[in-house]
């Protein structure tokens, strides 16, 4: 029988999924627009610490400038959102969904294992091997197809990698969830929005505002702030190594939004990729 713990965890992680799952067709919809990679992280934390910064101020003061808060602000904040905003400018939204949240459950448990001493489940060895054959048939599809989108491929490998190494050094800081999400973004905002703004090239002047507002308020508050809190609630309450299993559920959501949304092509290879990821979460997550 599931502890209450337990039973608010998975209520975080469903919330957390369902927001990843228009995290990648947003990002994608960013990526084929006039605005860059720099444009949108610029966005993302700006944004955030705008809603944020009155919650550090009269609520929850949380120490900015510290080893354990930079190494969250470089590695989930902007190393994070630099590389997974590039990869979306060369790979359609159904491989980020398969690539950065499909991969979590082999990453996250690879860290947990390493860092944390954290050992693996039996679930998990049940789930990894058929989250692995999804990723196989994803490979047939993307060197079935006349594009090349290896380097965004490439790239939205390394995001999942910087997430699970940003959960491992979640779970080890100490924080809480708020803490995180207030701490990371302004930290974040802070860092990045001087060298964007007098060193990094921009677009967002060319842009329509209907994009700009999209972009900003999905990445700057749903993203930034609730899916951040959301995913901080769920971690704490199940474990990363459970919730990473968990975040494989994104492709299947992800995947048929990308058809439906924004008209991107389903091959059967991604299909059964995308329904064999999804059911490796659920082995894992049970």
């Amino acid at each position: 029988m599931q502890s209450p713990s337990s039973r608010s965890g998975y209520f975080f992680a469903a919330g957390t999924i369902l927001i990843w799952s228009g995290f990648v067709l947003v990002a994608r919809l960013g990526g084929t627009s006039d605005l860059n990679p720099f444009d949108i992280t610029a966005l993302r934390f700006g944004v955030a610490a705008t809603v944020l910064l009155p919650l550090w101020l009269f609520w929850k003061r949380v120490p900015l400038f510290n080893r354990k808060m930079l190494a969250l602000a470089l590695t989930g904040g902007l190393a994070y959102s630099l590389v997974v905003y590039s990869a979306f400018r060369y790979a359609p939204a159904a491989h980020g969904a398969v690539l950065i949240s499909g991969l979590l459950p082999f990453f996250v448990p690879l860290f947990a294992l390493l860092i944390l001493r954290e050992p693996l489940r039996s679930s998990l060895r049940m789930a990894l091997p058929v989250i692995a054959i999804g990723l196989i048939f994803l490979g047939l599809d993307i060197f079935s197809r006349s594009e090349n989108t290896l380097p965004g491929d490439l790239l939205l490998i390394l995001s999942s990698v910087l997430w699970a190494i940003y959960t491992i050094l979640a779970k080890r800081s100490g924080f809480d969830p708020w803490e995180m999400a207030i701490g990371g973004a302004l930290l974040a905002a802070i860092l990045y929005l001087p060298v964007y703004i007098l060193l990094l090239p921009k677009a967002i002047l060319l842009v329509p505002f209907k994009d700009i507002a999209l972009q900003g308020i999905y990445h700057g508050v749903i993203v930034a702030v609730v899916a951040m809190v959301f995913y901080m609630a769920a971690m704490t309450r199940l474990g990363p190594a459970r919730l990473g299993s968990c975040m494989a559920l994104v492709p299947a959501i992800a995947g048929l939004g990308s058809s439906l949304i924004l008209g991107e092509a389903l091959s059967s290879w991604l299909i059964i990729g995308l329904l064999a990821t999804s059911t490796g979460a659920w082995l894992g997550a049970r």
